[in-house]
This record gives C-alpha cells, sequence and structure tokens, in this order.
C-alpha cells in the first residue's frame, strides 16, 4: 500500500490557543487509522482540517502528492459520517442517501441504482421509505454512513461515530463497520476517545497528547510495546513500577523494585546501573496464586486489597511490598471460589513481560 493522504507539519492556532502543534502523518490508501486522545488532544480539529471545514495555522495537506490545504470540501470528495447523524429528519432514509448524489450533480438515472447499493452495503434497503425518527440509534447511523459512501469516495472521515450508541449496539456497530472496511477497502479515518473502540477497529492508531502526535503504530504495537507513560496509561491499564537497574547483560536485564530483585529478558544496550526507570506491567500479565510458587522467576507476596468480578475475568488489587499496589486481571474458572479481601497470594510475571522506559 501507498500513502495517498499525507499531513506535513499542520498547525492550528486561535489566538494564543494552540490546539494542533506540528503534525505530520502518512495515511495509507486502504487503511483504517484512528485519531485516538482525550478531550482537548486536537483529534477534531485535525479533522476538520483534512476535510476542509478548517484551514491549517500552518503546515500543508497532500492528497497523492497534491496539495489541497486550501481545496475547499466540496472539491475534495470526502464521505463524512458526523457524531450526531445529521440526517435530514423531514427526509426519507431513501431520500438522504439520495441527497448527496443530488448536491453533486449525478444523473437521476444513476442516482436510484447508487442509493440502493449503499443501502445494502449497511443493510437497511428495507427501511429505504422510513423517516429517521421511526428508526434506531444504530439505524441511523447505518444510513449516515450509506450517505457518506454513496458516491464512491476514496476516503471515509468520521467523527466519533458511535458515541451515541449503548454499549451493546455500539460492539455491533464495530463489527459491521470492520467488515465494511474490510468488504470496499476505501481509507477510514476515525476520531475517538474509546480506546477499545480505536483497538478493535483500527489497522493504525495515531494517539495525539495535547495536539502533538505521541505515537503512531498498529493497535498490538502500541498496547504492548508504549513509547511513553502517557500511551501506556491512556491505552488500557497498566502498573507503574519504579525500578533501579543492577546489572545488564546480553538479553537480561535485572533490576530491583522494593527490597525485590527481578529480571527482565530482552536487549538494552542503553541502561547502565543504577539506572532509576519505570516497569509498566498490563494487569493481564501478572499471574495470580494462593500457593508460594517459590523464588524461581519473578515473584512477589502480597495480600488482596480488592477484588472485582467482570464475567470471564475478575480485576485483583494487590497490597505488596513493592511500596505500591498492583492491579491483575486474571481469568475466572468456573466453581472457582472468588478471591476476597485479605487473602494471602503471590504474584508472578513473566520474565519478558513489561516495558522499561525512562519517563515517568
Amino acid at each position: 500500500m501507498s500513502a495517498f493522504l499525507t499531513l506535513r507539519g499542520i498547525d492550528k492556532h486561535y489566538g494564543a490557543a494552540r490546539v494542533v502543534r506540528d503534525v505530520s502523518l502518512d495515511i495509507e490508501s486502504g487503511c483504517f487509522l484512528t485519531l485516538l486522545g482525550p478531550s482537548g488532544s486536537g483529534k477534531t480539529t485535525l479533522l476538520m482540517i483534512i476535510a476542509g471545514f478548517v484551514t491549517p495555522s500552518g503546515g500543508q495537506v497532500l492528497l497523492d502528492g497534491r496539495d489541497i490545504t486550501y481545496l475547499p470540501p466540496d472539491k475534495r470528495a470526502f464521505g463524512m459520517v458526523f457524531q450526531g447523524y445529521a440526517l435530514f429528519p423531514h427526509m426519507t432514509v431513501a431520500e438522504n442517501v439520495a441527497f448527496a448524489l443530488k448536491v453533486r450533480h449525478r444523473p437521476a438515472s444513476e442516482i436510484q441504482a447508487a442509493v440502493r447499493r449503499a443501502l445494502d452495503m449497511v443493510q437497511m434497503a428495507r427501511f429505504a421509505d422510513r423517516l429517521p425518527r421511526q428508526l434506531s440509534g444504530g439505524q441511523q447511523q447505518r444510513v449516515a454512513i450509506a450517505r457518506a459512501l454513496s458516491f464512491g469516495p476514496r476516503l471515509l472521515l468520521l467523527d466519533e461515530p458511535l458515541s451515541a450508541l449503548d454499549k451493546k449496539l455500539r460492539l455491533e456497530v464495530q463489527m459491521e463497520l470492520k467488515d465494511l472496511h474490510q468488504r470496499l477497502g476505501v481509507t477510514f479515518l476515525c476520531v475517538t476517545h474509546d480506546q477499545e473502540e480505536a483497538l478493535s477497529l483500527s489497522d493504525q492508531i495515531a494517539i495525539l497528547r495535547e495536539g502533538r502526535v505521541e505515537q503512531v503504530g498498529s493497535p498490538r504495537e502500541l498496547y504492548e510495546r508504549p513509547g511513553s507513560r502517557f500511551v501506556a496509561d491512556f491505552l488500557g491499564q497498566s502498573n507503574f513500577l519504579t525500578v533501579t537497574v543492577t546489572d545488564v547483560q546480553p538479553g537480561r536485564v535485572g533490576f530491583t523494585c522494593g527490597d525485590k530483585h527481578f529480571v527482565r529478558l530482552g536487549d538494552a544496550p542503553a541502561l547502565h546501573p543504577p539506572d532509576a526507570l519505570t516497569l509498566v506491567l498490563r494487569p493481564e500479565c501478572i499471574r495470580v496464586s494462593a500457593a508460594d510458587p517459590g523464588d524461581d522467576g519473578n515473584v512477589v507476596e502480597g495480600v488482596v486489597h480488592s477484588a472485582s468480578y467482570a464475567g470471564a475475568k475478575q480485576h485483583v488489587v494487590v497490597a505488596t511490598g513493592l511500596g505500591q499496589q498492583v492491579t491483575a486481571t486474571i481469568p475466572v474458572e468456573p466453581g472457582e471460589a472468588p478471591l476476597r479481601s485479605g487473602t494471602p497470594v503471590w504474584l508472578t510475571w513473566d520474565e519478558q513481560a513489561g516495558v522499561m522506559m525512562r519517563d515517568g
């Protein structure tokens, strides 16, 4: 795949407020890329710059190498799905979808077939004669997507597309959206603050922080190898252990946390004793045992502070001798008694687990 949409040094400021700061991105053709970040991180402003509704204060937007920075939105021919659907309440489903084609002056002979194809794509053809108020939230969202895709855009922009749906329906539409992307091969660019949604849908995620791109990568890369404490903390849940390097050998790092000694396998050419670092451990990497596993590997003793049941898994917070509590997420076995507060336990994790980083 080749990068067909490129952002070069995009800036946007409103007076003294700089909301987008020197953002550069290459978006590959056919990719599902998500702009992810907390409120105020600049992700929606960046989407509006790409759409052409907001003019950047600096930088360039390139489409197939052609500068479109100042091209009006209607000349870009991008599909757009807004957070609130933006359906016309007085128009039927079919009329809403047809509107996107009429404003582009498509021949009448073309419009009817294009509307049918678009509604078939989202399984809404049987609702063609209904008004938006006669549809559920999920159905309205499908119509908005059909309208945005009806004229065959190469890029579909989605601004918090599922935020108005309840959790169960959101998961259903996520699956439909991912399937639609795979079937059509259209490039999708989505804005969301929902981490699970970004991990589930995306080929690539760009995490924004205070108007800057913090890190770009696949969902797995960002989750398993976050480049900063911010990324590790924002994308999922993590334990942050303050550690001191004690010895460095090829493929092996020894370190202490509290009065305990641990090992992490993996190259660390830039580390030297007594460097102070942060070990990032995901809760699902930690095992919880009621029996002492011995001193083989990374082991720490503790006492259950609290435990919460979450269906197929259990979240356990353990008070340890490491100077802080540690959270573990463990599977719930059928018939197994739940862990209770005050229960002595041992925590273990693989020597390959975790990421060591300097910030934090």
